[in-house]
């Protein structure tokens, strides 16, 4: 049976309910929940915005959007979100999706942690950066009503401390590879979480480059 929360209906295609199991058999209820309430305001805002979104894309795009920061997803050299972004596509494949809406979901996971860009995208890669922004940061707040947000929680609960519990799931997805937080949000978690990280300095790499002038 299909599920309703917030007035916003979780797909029940074969591809979501496959989508459901998969990350739930794989992510901690954690990153699990988190997962869904990203579609579900990334949906209400595109409700509100009277976006003109694909839900199941979006669906599949922020149920995996944390995945590369799970072990056994993650690389040792990629960003985390390229992680996710890559079995999002591997995952995707065998359904016939258009490549089209592949490299939609590809960049909706992708670039999820690039401020400014995304909104300026097509739907489905800028709803699941509007959830992740409401769920994490809390952006956009008050334009979701205390109805909806309250239902969102009451159905995949935030729980005790999540505001901590997040910043150390994304450390604990990041500490063996700090490099690939350069120009990324990210690298403020390594500063917060690692005693004596100090992140990439874009300035310092001009300077160091091997050109002579």
């Amino acid at each position: 049976m299909s599920t309703t929360i917030a007035g916003i209906k979780i797909p029940d295609s074969a591809l979501a309910r496959a989508t459901t199991e998969y990350i739930r058999d794989i992510e901690s209820d954690l990153l699990y929940h988190h997962s869904r309430r990203v579609f579900l305001f990334g949906a209400l805002s595109g409700e509100r915005q009277q976006l003109a979104y694909n839900p199941e894309l979006l669906y599949v795009g922020a149920m995996f959007h944390d995945l590369g920061l799970v072990e056994g997803y993650r690389s040792a050299d990629e960003r985390f979100e390229v992680d996710g972004a890559n079995a999002a596509a591997a995952f995707l494949k065998p359904y016939g999706l258009s490549d089209d809406d592949i490299e939609q979901v590809w960049l909706s996971i992708a670039l999820h942690t690039t401020p400014g860009v995304p909104k300026h995208l097509r739907p489905t890669v800028a709803l699941v950066t509007a959830g992740v922004e409401m769920d994490v940061l809390g952006m956009d707040y008050a334009a979701f009503s205390s109805t909806q947000r309250e239902a969102v929680v009451h159905a995949h609960p935030r729980g005790e401390g999540f505001k901590e519990c997040i910043i150390c799931a994304f450390a604990d997805g990041l500490r063996h590879r700090p490099h690939t937080t350069f120009g990324n949000v990210k690298a403020d978690v390594l500063v917060d979480q690692e005693p004596g990280f100090k992140p990439m300095n874009f300035v310092e790499v001009i300077r160091k480059s091997p050109w002579i002038s």
